[in-house]
């Protein structure tokens, strides 16, 4: 779990300033995919090519059938998806600590200059540094939830292509070096197929999140917009 630890900071940070959807989202992916990934996922495929059994002795059979049915690692695959899923909210990140950083300046030079003109007020943070998600915040918010949407549904699109959604314990190979069809067999399918299905759930909880997320995004802008404005 230790490679996940500069990651998960970061993830962290992001909380203070997510919705309360966005809270449980990385929540899910914290619990139900980093932990899960580490502590069980590695252990049941970490022999997934050392033990799978070919009816050949041929030199090099055993390595191209299973890059056939393998083009990349389970695991492999689910870490590149974690670090591309996680990639918009870091971006959005980013752009808060800038902010943040920026309009903390310019509660330095109101303090040092109280009748200071032509300088903007602080737009999206309180006096204690809290940010509030609106105008361009908000609009880098929608940015980030959007494309983690399109990463998650390619990369759930991408598995299925890939592998599909079940360890078949038997794989027909007819490659070179092969001498003839092979068959080769895999060790604990209905374990991985168990890991595989679960990881395909949790896949769909956090694509489900991110759509509901985006709707309240939109239905907190509209709220804002229809608000009556006070006159003094």
């Amino acid at each position: 779990m230790g490679e996940w630890g500069f990651l998960s900071k970061l993830l962290d940070k992001v909380q203070a300033h997510s919705t309360v959807i966005g809270k449980v989202w990385m929540t899910v992916l914290f619990i139900f995919r980093i932990m899960v990934l580490g502590a069980g996922a590695e252990k049941v495929w970490g022999d997934e090519q050392s033990k799978m059994v070919c009816n050949t002795k041929q030199p090099g059979c055993t390595n191209v059938c299973y890059d056939k049915a393998f083009p990349i690692s389970h695991i492999r695959f689910w870490t590149m998806q974690i670090i591309f899923v996680a990639t918009p909210t870091l971006m959005y990140l980013g752009h808060v600590m800038h902010v943040i950083h920026k309009e903390k300046k310019i509660r330095q030079y109101l303090q040092n200059q109280p009748n200071g003109q032509g300088c903007k007020l602080p737009k999206y943070t309180n006096e204690k540094g809290k940010v509030e998600i609106k105008g361009d915040l908000l609009a880098s918010y929608m940015i980030s939830v959007i494309f983690k949407i399109l990463l998650e549904a390619a990369f759930i699109a991408g598995q299925y292509y890939l592998y599909g959604f079940v360890m078949t314990p038997k794989i027909v190979c007819t490659r070179y070096p092969c001498p003839y069809t092979v068959e080769c067999f895999m060790s604990r399918p209905t374990e991985k197929t168990v890991f595989i299905i679960f990881m395909l759930v949790v896949s769909c909880v956090s694509l489900l999140l991110n759509v509901i997320e985006m709707i309240y995004l939109l239905c907190q802008r509209s709220r804002r917009r229809n608000r009556p404005k006070i006159v003094s």
